[in-house]
């Protein structure tokens, strides 16, 4: 390798490191998001292997049986941490409480600068869990889901709006904003495939004309 290709690749290399370094002690991520779904293609497969059931019934279910919000660590609980990864610039006290920031959410498109005005939605509801086989696991497959930073099931985004959304499944209900229907079904397919919970008909119909569309 020619010496001044050499250094320019070493020169890019400390650069991206620096830059690295910058983003991790300055409390920053490039990810102001839930982890990205799979691809449609993927959430397609998926979706054909997710079982085609009728929603079981909605006795038994309360939200104390999904614990949420745990605690993360840092004095900080799911909620606090996820409207950390999804804000821009978010500012904490000292028990983990945003106190100022910015957050752009994803179903309607606006924007916020007080973490009262967001909620932070499953993505599929914990009642839709309840029905579609979550009242056979342990609580502690609940609160596993109810919690769940590792997939996209977790979402800060405008609170009047999620209360819209209330447990709807796609087939009731889709994001106001046209653009994000893809990415939503991609992430609700993955939540539903990965704990392995059924879905019904019209609700598997709903997503796979989405998912064809993506």
């Amino acid at each position: 390798m020619p010496k001044v290709y050499a250094r320019r690749v070493s020169m890019a290399a400390g650069a991206a490191a620096a830059l690295a370094c910058t983003l991790v002690l300055s409390g920053q991520t490039a990810q102001a998001a839930p982890p990205g779904p799979p691809s449609a293609a993927t959430a397609r497969t998926y979706l054909a292997e997710i079982k085609e059931q009728p929603e079981g019934p909605q006795d038994g279910y309360s939200r104390a049986k999904f614990p949420h919000w745990i605690d993360q660590g840092d004095n900080c609980n799911t909620r606090e941490v996820v409207l950390k990864r999804d804000g821009s610039n978010v500012q904490q006290d000292g028990s983990c409480a945003a106190v100022s920031g910015t957050w752009v959410s994803p179903y309607d498109g606006a924007t916020w600068t007080k973490a009262s005005d967001l909620d932070i939605d499953h993505v599929v509801p914990l009642s839709e869990a309840w029905k579609s086989g979550a009242a056979q696991w342990t609580t502690a497959r609940r609160q596993e889901l109810a919690n769940d930073l590792t997939h996209s099931q977790l979402i800060a985004v405008t609170d009047n709006v999620n209360q819209e959304k209330g447990d709807k499944d796609p087939a009731k209900w889709l994001p106001p904003k046209a653009s994000y229907h893809c990415e939503y079904a991609r992430m609700w397919v993955w939540v539903k495939h990965v704990y392995g919970m059924t879905a019904d008909s019209a609700e598997k119909a709903a997503l796979k004309k989405i998912l064809d569309g993506c």
